[in-house]
């Protein structure tokens, strides 16, 4: 099996090519490191088309080059120059064409250094790719022999957390890994200053929180029940006045992943990303994999099952 790694002609690449070295490693998997172009137009009056796309097709060429320099000794990599009218869809078709796992991407330019950041293609991707998706925090770097360590799925006590739940600790399995689930307790600043309107917050948070754990523990009974389960079972709750602060309040360490559910209101077998699951991934330091509730269903299905993974 394989992962297919979307490589942009810049300086991303760098970004893209050691996340999915990462996990190839991690999960042992090959790798098919793509960079997409659009397919040739009909020819035209003058030559300012057919020089466009010999750019376009030197340009994907070069980057092509320069990825075999950024893929590091131990990984194996085929890598493909793919033509198709849009690079999401060129990505999935090449990944569907190669029985891959998942896909891998970068952070846009245009996000915060060392938070992830939607592009115009993980946009597209995490509103229709039928495979998880693996986003890298922008400017995204690790050293040539790390792996993933612990594995931290998003909960938020649904029968579909609960089934997200069950599938990761089948990635987390398979990478050696431990498992964390964490939920996330928000509490917006209030303008209130008397006192009544800030403890009946911090009672609603709390009371949240104590439903949240309640859910975690019947969770990781499952889990534990699993023929296979991660080497390590934790749960955690955290707290802030925003998103940022409830996700840092946590902790995270070299060799993290997050993993996050797609909305109950997107088709089954595609990822369609929700404004919880949106919030949450923007506001990661550390990779983030967004799973269809497909391919969780098919997960948590194979976690079940006694047989070597």
């Amino acid at each position: 099996m394989t992962l297919v790694v979307g490589l942009p002609r810049d300086e991303r690449a760098t970004a893209a090519v050691q996340l999915g070295g990462k996990l190839a490693r991690s999960f042992d998997e090959d790798l098919v490191v793509c960079t997409v172009v659009p397919p040739p137009w009909p020819p035209g009056m003058g030559r300012v088309d057919a020089e466009y796309q010999e750019y376009l097709d030197q340009s994907a060429k070069e980057a092509i080059e320069r990825a075999r320099g950024l893929v590091p000794p131990d990984c194996s990599a085929e890598f493909v120059v793919a033509r198709a009218s849009s690079t999401s869809a060129g990505l999935v078709s090449v990944a569907k064409g190669h029985g891959a796992r998942m896909l891998v991407l970068g952070s846009s330019t245009a996000g915060v250094l060392g938070r992830v950041a939607f592009g115009s293609v993980a946009d597209r991707l995490l509103h229709s790719s039928p495979l998880p998706v693996v986003l890298g925090p922008r400017g995204f770097r690790c050293r040539p022999d790390n792996r993933v360590r612990r594995v931290t799925a998003a909960f938020g006590a649904t029968e579909d957390s609960h089934e997200l739940v069950i599938a990761v600790a089948e990635v987390a399995a398979r990478a050696g890994a431990t498992l964390r689930v964490a939920s996330f307790a928000v509490r917006p600043r209030t303008p209130l200053t008397a006192g009544i309107g800030s403890r009946a917050e911090d009672g609603v948070a709390h009371e949240w929180a104590a439903d949240a754990e309640h859910a975690q523990r019947a969770v990781l009974e499952d889990v534990e029940r699993l023929p296979r389960s991660p080497s390590s079972i934790e749960s955690v709750v955290g707290y802030g006045a925003d998103w940022a602060g409830a996700i840092e309040d946590i902790g995270w360490a070299d060799g993290d992943l997050l993993a996050v559910g797609s909305s109950t209101a997107g088709p089954l077998e595609r990822v369609f990303i929700g404004s919880r699951s949106s919030r949450i991934v923007r506001h990661s330091p550390v990779p983030v994999m967004v799973v269809p509730r497909g391919a969780a269903r098919a997960l948590a299905e194979r976690a079940g099952q006694d047989k070597t993974m």
